[in-house]
Formats: C-alpha cells, sequence, structure tokens
C-alpha cells in the first residue's frame, strides 16, 4: 500500500492542490491546463513503460522510453506556453509551477523507490 501510494504521490498532489488554488484565487486556468496535461502523459508514460518492458528487444525498448520522455517534455511545454496565451502570464506561471512540482516529487521518488534499477530487470550484481 505505501508502494502505490509514493508511486503515484505527484498524482495525489496535482489533484490535491486544486482546493488550495480555488480558495486563494490563484488563476484557475493555468491550474487546469497544467493538471490536465501533468496527467494525461502521466498515464501515457505509464502504458508505455508497460508496453517496452513487454519488448524483448532492447531497441524497441529504448526507442519507447525516450520517445516517451521527449513527448511528454513537448506536451507539458507546450501546455504551459497554452495556459498563457489562453490565460495570462499568471496562468502560464501556474500550469508551469505546478508541473515543475510534480516533476520533482516524480523524479525523485522514481530513483528513491527504483534505487537506480530499471523496473522490471533484475539486478546483474
Amino acid at each position: 500500500m505505501t508502494t502505490i501510494f509514493l508511486r503515484y504521490l505527484d498524482v495525489f498532489l496535482v489533484l490535491a492542490t486544486a482546493p488550495f488554488v480555488v480558495a486563494a484565487g490563484m488563476p484557475l486556468l493555468g491550474y487546469v491546463i497544467g493538471a490536465l496535461a501533468w496527467l494525461a502523459t502521466r498515464v501515457a508514460v505509464a502504458a508505455m513503460q508497460a508496453r517496452s518492458l513487454r519488448s524483448r528487444d532492447p531497441r524497441v525498448r529504448a526507442g519507447l522510453q525516450v520517445g516517451t520522455m521527449m513527448a511528454r517534455v513537448w506536451i507539458v511545454a507546450l501546455a504551459v506556453v497554452l495556459a498563457r496565451y489562453a490565460g495570462g502570464k499568471g496562468d502560464g506561471i501556474m500550469a508551469a509551477a505546478l508541473v515543475l512540482a510534480a516533476f520533482t516529487v516524480y523524479f525523485v521518488l522514481n530513483v528513491v523507490t527504483r534505487g537506480g534499477q530499471p523496473q522490471g530487470r533484475p539486478s546483474t550484481s
């Protein structure tokens, strides 16, 4: 149960932030765009990681993982730009701050919970 909570802590924090954003009167459009971009890419990354782990070809695995990583960066960056131009400067800053915080939590917990080993592969040492 704890590992599931840690694995999805970034998602929980993105969703748990919503009431505070509304209560504080912060830019809601930027929050919504940033949250949707983060959650959509999080689901896509999980699906593509599962697909890459099923492949036996290392080139396919690497291609899927690198392609997913690059697509995620572009989608999140475009979401921040969209928030900026659809709403305003505050919305762009809100979207950027949200995805930066979510990425930081995701990255740190990914390193800590996996111990630097790729998921699904036993250690060779």
